[in-house]
């Protein structure tokens, strides 16, 4: 049966990191979802952090018209309806509420809903969510907290976000419950104010070739 988990999952398809963007100044926004696009990750969240959030996915949607671009942070119904109307193709929420789930539902506009603990898995599960993001992933546990919950709910999966980098990423995706994970690591905050996108473009580049 299909349904948003699975019409997200395909959307992800083989994508191996999701880059979490906190965007000051939309002015570079642009910029810097083509250098991750140029480097091969082609699935951004900008985060719904900053008053440039709305804006930047906006400008990036029109502008890498192949990329697919979400809103992340989103927390509130009416949050989920300006992400939408800004061109969000999938919404991450740090956690949920059945008042949210249904706000993003009435969107049309598949949740990456965030969760930490088996039971907050299971809530999820009753909605017909079966891809959830993990999170905060490595205080709440990291790698062997996420194995262990792979046995008892093996109809749930993951995107591991929170504290990881290049170095931790490649053990989450070698998790049989992990599709990806999400990371901000791919566009430090020094190489973004410097405009150096040759760099970010590399790391992107690294970050792609993860599970290859």
């Amino acid at each position: 049966m299909s349904g948003p988990s699975e019409a997200l999952r395909a959307m992800v398809g083989s994508t191996t990191v999701i880059p979490v963007l906190t965007i000051e100044d939309a002015g570079y926004a642009v910029d810097l979802g083509r250098a991750l696009f140029e480097g091969g990750l082609k699935v951004l969240e900008i985060t719904l952090r900053t008053p440039a959030g709305l804006t930047a996915i906006r400008e990036i949607s029109q502008a890498l018209p192949e990329a697919i671009v979400g809103a992340g942070t989103v927390l509130h119904p009416r949050q989920a309806e300006e992400a939408a109307m800004a061109g969000a193709k999938f919404m991450v929420s740090p956690g949920a509420t059945k008042g949210l789930i249904d706000a993003v539902n009435s969107t049309g506009v598949p949740l990456l809903p965030g969760c930490a603990t088996g039971s907050e898995a299971m809530r999820l599960m009753d909605e017909g969510i079966t891809f959830a993001k993990f999170f905060p992933a490595e205080p709440a546990g990291g790698v062997p907290y996420l194995k262990s919950l792979g046995e008892p709910l093996q109809d749930i999966v993951f995107c591991p976000t929170g504290g990881i980098d290049l170095a931790r990423a490649k053990a989450y995706l070698a998790l049989k419950n992990v599709v990806c994970v999400g990371g901000s690591w791919v566009a430090p905050k020094a190489a973004v104010q410097a405009g150096n996108w040759a760099e970010i473009t590399r790391l992107a580049k690294e970050a792609a070739a993860l599970r290859g």
